[in-house]
């Protein structure tokens, strides 16, 4: 950040009385800009005993398998954006369930929320970022193209937990990026 998004002056990153982190503070005006984690929200679309998969048309990771998921929007509350993006990538309208991970990326600064979903109906198709969309089963999964961590991971514990007809919530950390984050 180099300028004040309040009067447009230049910026300086310092540490504000009373505060204990840097901060991009203005240099006529003083207004504090905080930056905070960006929020993900996304759902694990279930028809049966599929799932409803995007392979992804954008960047990071263009061509890779993904669940429905992106950016909260200001003014909507998680399941609204949960429902959102999965309506966006997939043009699939799902009821949203119980909520099923939520995991820190702190290496990017994004905290991930994953619900469970019911979709509605069979009318789905790509959507503007989706190159393709379809259900699938556990055994049809594209494991080694998935294309973040935090989506294969939960996944894995999702059908693990499923077989054993007890899902539950989960919570963790993901430090660092692997092949597949």
């Amino acid at each position: 950040m180099k300028y004040c998004s309040h009067c447009s002056a230049t910026v300086e990153l310092i540490i504000p009385e009373g505060d204990s982190l840097l901060r991009y503070v203005c240099t006529t005006c003083k207004v504090i800009h905080y930056q905070n984690p960006k929020m993900v929200v996304g759902c694990i679309p279930e028809w049966e005993d599929k799932i409803l998969l995007c392979r992804r048309a954008i960047e990071p990771r263009l061509g890779w398998w993904t669940l429905p998921a992106g950016f909260m929007e200001n003014n909507e509350t998680l399941e609204q954006a949960a429902a959102r993006e999965t309506l966006e990538e997939a043009n699939a309208r799902v009821e949203i369930g119980d909520l099923y991970a939520v995991y820190s990326l702190p290496h990017i600064s994004q905290v991930y929320i994953l619900f469970r979903a019911r979709l509605l109906d069979l009318d789905f198709k790509p959507g503007i970022e989706s190159l393709e969309v379809k259900l699938v089963s556990e055994h049809e999964i594209p494991w080694e193209e998935m294309a973040f961590r935090v989506i294969h991971d939960p996944l894995k514990q999702y059908f693990k937990e499923r077989s054993q007809g007890k899902l539950g919530f989960h919570m963790g950390v993901i430090d660092k990026p692997s092949s597949s984050s």
